[in-house]
């Protein structure tokens, strides 16, 4: 089982007047469109400091991604810890990003670099998902999820201000294949030890499903 790089990602908000966020294109591989994506990669030498926790050596990460692949310079204690993910251990290359959420700087116009990454949109949440189940844009699980929760605030101060209170157990998803795609299952999903989609209880997953059928995101918080 490979280990799982450590990894930090930021998700820049703006209020324009209502809630935006900042998304990403990744350049095109093997002919296909980039997937859209928050800013972030591996936590470098240059982030780890002696003795830091890991959650903090993943903060400088998202700060120095966000200035690499956007052009902007995040105070990385505005950033506020919102999530953990970690790649399921089938992947060959597998991560445990730490999501951060932050406000967009005064100056926040973004600048990217052409080569990694094509191109960036600011956009409302409901929006992002919107173009997601149009195929406008591809959002990745995380991505997908972490816009899910957006989407019910109006201004950037809410998510902000709420979302490093409920963060949930890391995820580590189990997926379950079926007919119509995918099924994610996350820790405190009934299901989540044992793979049934019909358990009793709590819910935590998310369907990735095939067209014509939307993606859908279940959270029943205890």
């Amino acid at each position: 089982m490979t280990a799982p790089l450590p990894s930090g990602t930021v998700v820049v908000l703006r209020d324009a007047p209502g809630l935006e966020l900042l998304l990403l294109q990744r350049s095109a591989r093997d002919g296909q469109p980039g997937l859209w994506v928050f800013p972030g990669g591996k936590v470098d030498a240059a982030d780890q400091r002696a003795g830091a926790v890991p959650a903090d050596d993943a903060r400088r990460a998202a700060v120095r991604e966000a200035a690499e692949e956007a052009g902007l310079a995040l105070d990385p204690r505005a950033l506020a810890e919102i999530s953990r993910w970690m790649t399921p251990e089938m992947a060959p290359r597998r991560f445990d990003t730490w999501f951060f959420a932050a406000p967009a700087p005064a100056d926040h116009a973004v600048r990217v670099d052409g080569v990694e990454i094509a191109d960036h949109r600011w956009i409302a949440p409901a929006a992002a998902l919107r173009a997601h189940h149009e195929h406008a844009l591809r959002l990745a699980p995380p991505t997908f999820v972490t816009v899910t929760w957006l989407a019910e605030f109006k201004a950037a101060a809410d998510p902000l201000r709420e979302l490093p209170a409920r963060i949930p157990a890391p995820f580590r998803p189990r997926i379950q294949r079926i007919e119509a795609g995918a099924c994610m299952l996350y820790p405190g999903d009934a299901g989540y030890e044992n793979g049934e989609l019909e358990a009793v209880g709590a819910r935590h997953r998310l369907w990735a499903l095939a067209d014509p059928q939307p993606w859908r995101y279940e959270w029943t918080p205890r």
